[in-house]
């Protein structure tokens, strides 16, 4: 435990900081606190991308989580994450489980009046192909 942490009482833990989020938060945001809960198996939403950054927790379950630019990886009930927002497209958010529901819940900063997500169309997935990132 970090010395800046040591002070919290019992119960209370931090699971992880990302000091340079907060460059990445546009003026005038608002903050959005998002449930996502997707039924077993269920693919999540198409890729898309956000308005604005948003960070996360995963409450229950697996989600195939993959960004543009990074490879696949499976986040599990306690884990964090973290996705930029803007031109970063969100390639998968899936639920990995086939017999169990997952969740997470997300705070998102974005201008206010803008959708939580907007899809991204297949001709604009073709185009930027070449930042996915595949596994070995």
């Amino acid at each position: 435990m970090s010395a800046e942490h040591a002070h919290l009482p019992p119960g209370v833990e931090v699971i992880t900081t990302l000091p340079e989020a907060a460059a990445r938060i546009p003026a005038g945001a608002e903050a959005r606190t998002v449930r996502v809960t997707l039924s077993p198996g269920d693919p999540g939403a198409p890729p898309h991308r956000h308005p604005g950054p948003l960070f996360g927790y995963v409450t229950q379950g697996e989600i195939l989580f993959e960004l543009e630019g990074q490879p696949p990886r499976v986040l599990k009930a306690g884990d964090a994450l973290f996705e930029p927002g803007g031109d970063v497209i969100h390639l998968q958010g899936a639920n990995n489980l086939p017999d169990a529901q997952s969740q997470l819940v997300v705070t998102m900063f974005a201008p206010p009046g803008t959708p939580i997500l907007t899809l991204v169309s297949a001709e604009e997935l073709a185009e930027r192909r070449h930042l996915r990132v595949t596994q070995p």
